[in-house]
């Protein structure tokens, strides 16, 4: 049986975009999952009072059992083999390129890894929304890392009025290409968006409180707030909106009509992830679904002896008819009197690691 892959997401974007911030609020809010973070930059990062600065290969211990290393690109897939070790018990790993870096170079690092551990999880740009026309005019690459990113993150909404939001909202839209973006302040995105969070049990000794020396200062109350159909009842963040989708039915899903919907999936969609049953002529394994904006990959394992073999979903987005998500979703579903051939399988295989 194949074992899950840690995924590794890769967070972009120039010099004073929020980046380090966003992976402080990350680490803050992961509700127990295990961060593997590569700080790929020389400048510094402050994290659990510790100063990371032009330090290659080293490896800190946060308090939860997450990892905090600096690297350089030459380093960094034997940084990753390293933190992909079974005994660390990572679940996620999150790369902070560098505000100088070029993201091709290291998604292609990534992606050229024979570490059989890790896959690549997709590109995740920071956009500071407050300076953002003065960033396109002195770095015009700028343009072209958002084709290249999965998910795009517009920072510092907090410092535009409505009307700016809106036109830099809809610039960074037309310039992403339709890869959904998502508005913030102070980082603060919803981790569920990114990896999946797995609460361990309490009283163990890798479940200590974090402390962060540049954390922001509030109180973010449910850490599941957007794993329910409908607006959070807390205080309004800016992530309160997110809705989640579940979705699960033990018929077949047809691989055709599946890769049409998410080929096309809407634009406020930023995550889907799950199990399906496609139960095609020679592909009745497990398929793990997962997405991060446009990012899509399917990982392939068998199904376990008392495993029930039906589809298991979750999607999250904003501004989204989650009627119309479900009608869709079953829509892909395959009819009794549909055929199991395995050719539409070649579109889903394109996808898996």
């Amino acid at each position: 049986m194949a074992k899950r892959r840690i995924p590794v997401v890769v967070v972009a974007g120039f010099l004073g975009s929020g980046k380090t911030t966003l992976l402080n609020h990350l680490l803050a809010t992961s509700s127990g999952a295990r961060i593997g973070v590569v700080v790929n930059d020389f400048g510094s990062i402050n994290i659990d009072a510790m100063l990371v600065a032009g330090q290659v290969d080293s490896m800190v211990s946060l308090g939860n059992g997450c990892l905090c290393c600096a690297v350089d690109s030459a380093d960094l897939d034997v940084l990753l083999d390293r933190l992909a070790e079974p005994a660390r018990r990572i679940d996620v790993i999150v790369v902070e390129a560098s505000g100088l870096a070029e993201p091709a170079g290291v998604i292609r690092l990534i992606l050229a890894s024979d570490n059989r551990r890790i896959s690549y999880g997709g590109l995740v740009e920071v956009v500071d929304g407050a300076e953002f026309d003065r960033a396109r005019a002195a770095h015009p690459e700028l343009d072209r890392d958002l084709r290249q990113a999965d998910l795009v993150v517009l920072n510092k909404n907090d410092r535009l009025d409505e009307a700016e939001r809106r036109r830099v909202l809809e610039l960074v839209g037309r310039l992403s290409g339709g890869v959904p973006v998502v508005p913030t302040s102070h980082g603060r995105v919803d981790p569920a968006l990114l990896f999946d969070r797995e609460p361990r049990p309490a009283g163990g000794a890798d479940d200590r409180q974090l402390s962060f020396d540049t954390l922001p200062e509030y109180h973010d109350g449910s850490a599941d707030h957007a794993h329910h159909d409908g607006p959070c009842d807390h205080e309004p963040h800016l992530h309160s909106s997110y809705l989640s989708v579940a979705f699960s039915s033990d018929r077949p899903m047809d691989p055709g009509r599946f890769m049409d919907f998410l080929d096309g999936r809407p634009t406020g969609l930023y995550r889907a992830k799950g199990f399906v049953h496609f139960d095609a002529k020679g592909y009745r394994q497990k398929f793990t679904l997962h997405t991060v904006g446009s990012y899509l990959s399917f990982q392939r394992s068998r199904w376990s002896p008392d495993e029930p073999r039906e589809t298991r979903l979750v999607l999250i987005g904003t501004g989204v008819d989650t009627g119309e998500l479900r009608r869709a979703l079953t829509n892909c579903l395959r009819g009794t009197e549909d055929p199991s051939e395995g050719r539409e399988m070649f579109r889903v295989l394109r996808h898996t690691r």
